[in-house]
Parts: structure tokens; C-alpha cells; sequence
């Protein structure tokens, strides 16, 4: 029976969310349908954040709702000091959460989510977590660590040895700090214990998530231990995936209306559009949760799925978030009502990305980037353009740049991804069109930052960066076009410079009024 973790019993924790207190929550609020001392841990999910309790562990809930999955229960892992205080508010609410989905037409639905039922922090308990992961239990390591984690060169796609954190994980004996530690230990305990391997899930915006993930982890193990590496070259699955569905950072207003909603205290809610997607190659030796009974779908290739939404959504979102802040808007569904936006966003896809893109089974491309366009309207869901511009050197070169190069290799259009870059390159500034700081939120962010504050000088500076953008300042084609935007980012700013790239006439207010076809001569 999952219980109170910390044993408090006064009357404020007494009504936080937990396992005693959740029958209390107001009417109209759902909660978990199924008796939760009956589950058993089947998954163990590294890097537990808002995306994934709005995804997997909501999939996972629902088919715990219809009597499904019972053995599938998650255990989640923080590796990160980041993570303590999800340790804390989980262990006070017994691993429950409220997730409220937020309808265009304002009508919010709010569930308690029970398929999480335990947490461990790894650099407390670094043994329990690898225990965990050896369990014959577990069948499923999940991650979402973010484009980063996997920890490969941007330019070469090989693993990266020399990381800090990597060189001390395989030092013999060492007590793991990184994903690759933890998992290939487990692995080490598995195999020599005679038990199966375990899956490892890979739900991160990574094209080839699962080619890619077994990359890095046979890396690792390889260099930890040879005949270990060939054991897991031989015995791991590593299905590729696609996901889907926004899930902008809980406010602090959310944290407020969900305690109104539910009538308890929730430290940690999570709000979400109603848009679901999981596309999965069906690739799980040791079984998996019927996800296809939730809403999944399970394929035998994901790439054409992926490359949808990588090149449409998550492009087109790096295509809005800079423009859309230079233009000073800071509310995703704010920029989506202007039409330079709109249209920008719209002939991007268009014209640049769709003809890198394959056949999608079963997929409408042209009602699904309009669709794209809807659910960044949404003004409920009130995702934030900041979140969108973190992190933009794990992003861009997965997700617009391999646009980029296919467009030059087929001689396509490439104005509107030089654009995009272009717009990077000047928020990298870290000044914005008024004189005011701009907080750029990125791993490489002092690198970047000190490059693209030279670029008045060196308007190719940025793009040098062999590490991000492999040979592209030599292409005589990206380079020029780069050049241009850069510039009229620099003397007319992100809005006039939208309205030159789609042909907007001066004073143009409704997508009507543009003509798109005219971009690769305005610039």
C-alpha cells in the first residue's frame, strides 16, 4: 500500500494531494480509477518533468483506469540536484500530480494521475535507483533527459567521451552520476544475474531517438567494458518513437487555479493542449503496456512521423520564438495572432520543410500544419516564447538544420530557415530592439553569446561555429542568404524584416494581403 512518506498530520499538510487525502478532491476533478496498492513497477523513467506526466504517465493512467497495465507502474529517477525538490513535493504527495488539459474554448479538465508510485533521487540513493533498473521487474527504461542528454557531438553524431562527467563514470568502481552510468550497471547486474535486458525507451525530440540512443549507450559500455558492449549491442532494444503534445512550464497562477479546482494543495500540477501523439516501433522483447488501447500508435517505422513533427512543429516553433521576442511578444499564442507571423510560419512549412519530408502514413500534411497553427493559438495553454528559445543549440541542429542541407543538396529554398538562424543569431545578442537584456538560456550560452555579439563586425561569425552548423557558412547560397536577414535584423528589426521575407506590402494586416512566393527576392 503506498502511504504517507513523510508522516505528517497536522491540518495544513493534511490537505496537500496525497494517497489519504485525494478522495477529498472537489467534484469534477478526476482521480485515479483503480486501487493503487494492486500496481507493480514495470517502468523506470529518467528525467521525470512536465512533458512526461503529460504523456507517458498519462497514457500509462489511463489504460490503469480501464483495469490495463497494472504490472506497468512507474518508478521515476531524477539524476540531477535540479531534481531534489521534485523528490521532496513527490514523497509529501505520494507520486500524485493533477494534469489540467486546457481546450481553445476555454473548458479545463483536471485528472489526478496515479501510475507513478515511487521517485528516487539518484545522487542520494545512487544503489536503490541501480537496483531498481536491475529489478526483473522492470522491463522499460524510459527516458526524457532533453536533446543534450544524449551527449554526442552535433556535428559527427558520435558519443562524446571526453565529457567531464563521462570520463569519471568510467573510471573502474565509480558510483554513476550520468544516464549511461546508471543504465549500464544495471545492464552489468542483469546480465550477470541472468536476467533479460530491459527495453530502453527513448521519448526525447531526437530524430532516430532510438537509433541514436543505442549509439551513446553501446558507446559507453563498450569503453566501461567490451564484452559488456557486445552484450548490450546484442541483447538491447532501443525503439525509435516520435511524441507529441505541448506542455508549456507550470505557472505560478497554474499552481493557484488547480488548488482552487481540486480543493487540495498540488506543489506540482501540470497543464497541457489536448493534443496527443506517441508514435512507437512495436520493439519491446520483455513486453510492453497495450499504449494502442490510450491512443498510441504502434508502427514499423517511425522516421516519417518524426520528421513531420521535428520539421514542422519543432522547427516552426524555433521559426516564432525568436521573431515572435524581438517583436516583443512574449506569450506563444500572442505571436500566432499576427499574420507576418502566421504566414511566416505557414510558407516555412510550405516551401521549405515539406519537400525534405516523406509520405506519412495515414497523415493529411496540409491540415496537420494548419493544425499546428491552431494549437499555437490556443490562448488557454499560454505557453511562454521564452521557454521555446532555451536550450536553441540542442534544437536547431537537430531540427532545422538537416532541413537546411537537404534544401541545398536538391537546390530548394532555403531564405526562411537562413531566417530562422538569422533570428537566433541576433536573440544571441542578449540585448533586445530596445536596449533591453535578453536571458539566454542555453548550455552553450557564453560561447554564443560572446560570438554573436561580434557579428555587427563579422555578420558570419555565428554560423562559423563548426560545432553547430558543420560547413554551412561556406555555402555560398545559406551564407548569402543568412547575411541578409542578419542585416535587415540588424537595421529595420525581426517585424519589418518578416514582412520583406513573406512579400507583405507596407501596412499588410491579414495573411491575405501577403504573397509569400515573393521571399527569395526581398532579401
Amino acid at each position: 500500500m503506498i502511504g504517507r512518506a513523510d508522516g505528517a498530520s497536522d491540518e495544513t499538510s493534511a490537505r496537500r494531494l496525497s494517497a489519504s487525502t485525494v478522495d477529498e478532491a472537489n467534484d469534477g476533478v478526476g482521480r485515479p480509477e483503480f486501487d493503487r496498492s494492486d500496481l507493480s513497477v514495470g517502468i523506470v523513467h529518467v528525467g521525470v518533468g512536465g512533458f512526461h506526466r503529460a504523456h507517458m504517465a498519462m497514457c500509462v493512467d489511463s489504460l490503469m483506469s480501464q483495469g490495463l497495465a497494472l504490472d506497468w507502474a512507474i518508478c521515476g529517477v531524477g539524476l540531477l540536484e535540479s531534481d531534489r525538490r521534485i523528490k521532496t513535493i513527490f514523497d509529501a504527495q505520494d507520486c500524485l500530480y493533477t494534469l489540467t488539459v486546457k481546450h481553445p474554448d476555454g473548458r479545463e479538465e483536471s485528472t489526478v494521475i496515479g501510475s507513478i508510485v515511487d521517485y528516487l533521487f539518484a545522487p542520494d540513493e545512487p544503489e536503490a535507483v541501480i537496483e531498481r533498473m536491475a529489478h526483473p521487474g522492470t522491463r522499460i527504461v524510459s527516458l526524457t533527459i532533453t536533446e543534450g542528454g544524449y551527449n554526442f557531438d552535433r556535428v559527427t553524431g558520435e558519443f562524446d567521451a571526453t565529457a567531464p562527467a563521462v570520463v569519471s563514470d568510467l573510471v573502474p568502481g565509480a558510483v554513476p552520476t550520468t544516464v549511461f552510468g546508471y543504465v549500464t550497471e544495471a545492464l552489468r547486474r542483469r546480465r550477470d544475474r541472468g536476467i533479460p535486458a530491459f527495453t530502453v525507451l527513448s521519448c526525447d525530440n531526437i530524430q532516430g531517438n532510438g537509433h541514436m540512443a543505442a549509439r551513446v549507450f553501446t558507446a559507453f559500455a563498450e569503453l566501461k567494458d567490451p564484452a559488456l558492449g557486445a552484450w548490450v549491442r546484442e541483447n538491447v532494444s532501443f525503439p525509435n518513437s516520435m511524441v507529441d503534445r505541448i506542455t508549456p512550464v507550470t505557472s505560478a497562477e497554474d499552481v493557484a487555479s488547480t488548488e482552487r479546482r481540486l480543493g487540495l494543495k498540488d506543489e506540482w500540477p501540470v497543464v497541457c493542449e489536448p493534443f496527443f501523439q506517441w508514435v512507437i516501433e512495436d520493439d519491446f522483447p520483455l513486453g510492453r503496456p497495450p499504449v494502442e488501447r490510450a491512443g498510441a500508435q504502434l508502427v514499423g517505422d517511425v522516421e516519417p512521423y518524426e520528421l513531420m513533427k521535428l520539421r514542422l512543429l519543432n522547427a516552426s516553433h524555433q521559426g516564432l520564438c525568436y521573431f515572435g521576442y524581438l517583436s516583443g511578444y512574449r506569450l506563444v499564442h500572442d505571436a500566432l495572432a499576427d499574420p507576418l507571423i502566421e504566414t511566416f510560419l505557414l510558407a516555412y512549412m510550405d516551401r521549405e520543410a515539406t519537400p525534405t519530408l516523406r509520405p506519412v502514413p495515414g497523415v493529411d500534411l496540409d491540415k496537420y500544419k494548419h493544425t499546428l497553427i491552431e494549437r499555437f493559438s490556443n490562448p488557454f495553454v499560454r505557453d511562454t516564447i521564452a521557454r521555446l528559445c532555451a536550450e536553441s543549440s540542442d534544437r536547431i541542429p537537430k531540427w532545422l538544420v538537416p532541413v537546411i542541407r537537404e534544401q541545398l543538396d536538391a537546390g530548394g529554398e532555403v531564405a526562411l530557415s537562413a531566417a530562422i538562424v538569422a533570428s537566433w543569431a541576433r536573440y544571441a545578442e542578449a540585448i533586445d530592439e530596445q536596449g533591453e537584456p535578453i536571458t539566454v538560456v542555453d548550455p552553450l550560452r557564453d560561447e554564443l553569446v560572446a560570438i554573436a555579439q561580434t557579428q555587427h563586425d563579422d555578420p558570419l561569425a555565428f554560423i562559423r561555429n563548426r560545432a553547430l552548423f558543420g560547413d554551412l557558412a561556406e555555402n555560398a547560397r545559406f551564407a548569402d542568404a543568412y547575411s541578409r536577414a542578419l542585416h535587415s535584423l540588424h537595421t529595420v528589426g525581426a517585424h519589418e524584416t518578416l514582412r520583406t521575407l513573406i512579400g507583405a506590402p507596407i501596412g499588410a494586416s491579414t495573411p491575405d494581403e501577403v504573397h509569400p512566393n515573393e521571399s527569395e527576392k526581398k532579401l
